[in-house]
């Protein structure tokens, strides 16, 4: 097993023994399981990385626009809400991103990927 895909399985099952504790309860957290992704050699990994998470709600029939997703940090980074847990300057710091070109690069990506489906 590859360093990288049993990292990911200690910190799920990390994750998911911390949150039964909280919530008092046992068992699996997640109805399927859960699989790693590898996304397309691309010039720059990290702002791929970023955008994808963003777009999952969308892809998986969720919501229609990643704004839609309350659960989602792309509200934070977006500037439609004040939250904490995001560091909204790094992203932008890192990205060269704005408001605007978040979303665009988001939708992008998403209409890309689903042009690609249909094909």
């Amino acid at each position: 097993m590859p360093a990288i895909t049993n990292g990911f399985r200690l910190l799920e099952s990390s994750y998911a023994k911390g949150i039964n504790k909280q919530l008092n309860r046992t068992g699996n957290l997640f109805q399927l399981q859960t699989k790693a992704k590898f996304t397309n050699e691309a010039k720059d990994y990290s702002r791929t990385t970023f955008h994808y998470i963003h777009q999952n709600p969308v892809k998986a029939g969720l919501v229609k626009r990643p704004e839609e997703w309350s659960y989602s940090s792309y509200l934070d980074y977006a500037g439609l809400r004040n939250g904490t847990l995001c560091n909204r300057e790094k992203a932008r710091e890192l990205f060269s991103l704005n408001e605007i070109d978040l979303y665009e690069e988001t939708m992008k990506t998403i209409e890309d990927d689903l042009l690609k489906n249909i094909l």
